[in-house]
């Protein structure tokens, strides 16, 4: 068991919160006071790190009960502004996913295609106050005779309306590119031929996972900023994979780990919450996260203090060799390289586009410390950490 020179409890900082005696800072403000004061110094003074991310997170959505009618109705077949939402659950109970396309939209017919309305959209107009129609048929039984109901709904009318995303933050992402002769467009973003740009998607040192990387204060519980209210932490994410190659310092090289979760739909803002159109795609949504990390020792301070410098990614193919599920890298690449604004590859030079937003990300971050210092806002300790490498 590692010893350390610093020793702190979540009470503790807790009660720091409470006196409002924290000292609160943010991933990249953390950088500089361990260079300046070393890890020991920089976690006797530090409490808390907070992080932030903003960038289209496909695999999100939100649970909805949209009250019962009379007759009852057990919904089988479910729309949100002509948007399927799912039925398989009881009664009037639904699930809406961000990646949903609207009923009409012609898909990839017209290609690329132009995927204007969806999921992500509808979660979107219900937080921005707008009216929702609700359409719903069903097969009929004794106890909830209805077959059909017609209305109008907005969120501040539903019983129920919780923000369930089963896969968000990733940490780390490929930085993609094309190396066919035409354009392609994929979940990465349209990418052009030949190499025409790189495509990444990260906050690289501000976000989330990179300041934790083997998830040691991260797990069921976890009290976090989503959507620019606050949320929770409830399980691993889908398609989460503590296992793979890391630098020496942990960071990881390819996508690892994710997370699930879940908060009050009513209590966030369209400002985090965003529907997102992806050409030649589909639909998505843009999802705020942002999550404050306990300094509980030096070792903890150290995994903050992170940067763009020691964060690498592999360079793939999305042209030929990701749809085929070929697992080549075109080399690895820095975020200070990809943040830069071009990256060389096989002696090109080449334009970098980011689909995560460092404005929006700097916003979570800034407003999460904000909470903390003013007292509005404590650290949720983990019932468990998520499955990690180490």
């Amino acid at each position: 068991m590692k010893k350390f020179k610093v020793n702190k409890t979540y009470k503790e900082i807790n009660d720091k919160i409470k006196s409002g005696d924290v000292v609160v800072v943010t991933a990249e403000e953390i950088i500089d006071i361990v260079k300046k004061e070393g890890a020991v110094n920089a976690a006797k003074k530090v409490d808390v790190v907070t992080t932030g991310t903003f960038s289209p997170m496909c695999s999100s959505g939100a649970f909805i009960n949209f009250g019962h009618s009379k007759p009852g109705i057990k919904a089988s077949e479910i729309y949100l502004n002509n948007v399927s939402a799912y039925g398989g659950l009881a009664a009037v109970d639904t699930y809406i996913g961000a990646t949903e396309p609207c009923r009409e939209d012609p898909l990839n017919k017209v290609y690329p295609g132009e995927f204007n309305y969806g999921g992500g959209h509808v979660i979107q107009d219900l937080l921005e106050g707008k009216k929702v129609h609700l359409k719903a048929t069903a097969y009929g039984t004794d106890c909830y005779p209805g077959r059909e109901i017609e209305k109008t709904i907005t969120l501040n009318k539903l019983p129920y309306a919780v923000l369930c995303n089963p896969r968000n933050a990733y940490q780390n992402y490929n930085c993609a590119i094309n190396m066919k002769k035409k354009i392609i467009y994929t979940y990465m973003g349209t990418l052009k031929p030949r190499v025409g740009n790189a495509n990444y998607c990260s906050a690289g040192e501000l976000s989330p996972l990179f300041n934790d990387p083997f998830y040691k204060t991260i797990g069921l519980g976890t009290r976090i900023f989503l959507g620019g209210g606050v949320g929770y932490v409830t399980w691993q994410g889908s398609q989460h994979n503590p296992d793979a190659e890391r630098t020496e310092k942990g960071v990881p090289l390819t996508p690892a780990g994710t997370l699930c979760v879940m908060g009050e739909l009513k209590q966030m803002n369209s400002d985090y919450l965003k529907g997102v159109s992806i050409r030649g795609y589909g639909c998505s949504m843009s999802v705020g996260l942002g999550i404050p990390i306990p300094i509980l020792n030096e070792e903890m301070v150290q995994y903050t203090a992170i940067s763009d410098e020691e964060i690498f990614t592999n360079i793939v193919d999305y042209g030929n060799d990701y749809p085929d599920g070929i697992a080549n890298s075109y080399g690895k690449v820095s975020y200070a390289e990809l943040k830069s604004g071009s990256i060389t590859i096989k002696g090109k030079t080449v334009p970098t586009v980011p689909l995560s937003s460092m404005v929006k990300a700097r916003e979570i971050a800034d407003t999460l410390k904000q909470w903390i210092s003013k007292g509005e806002f404590f650290l949720g300790e983990p019932q468990f950490t998520l499955p990690s490498c180490e």
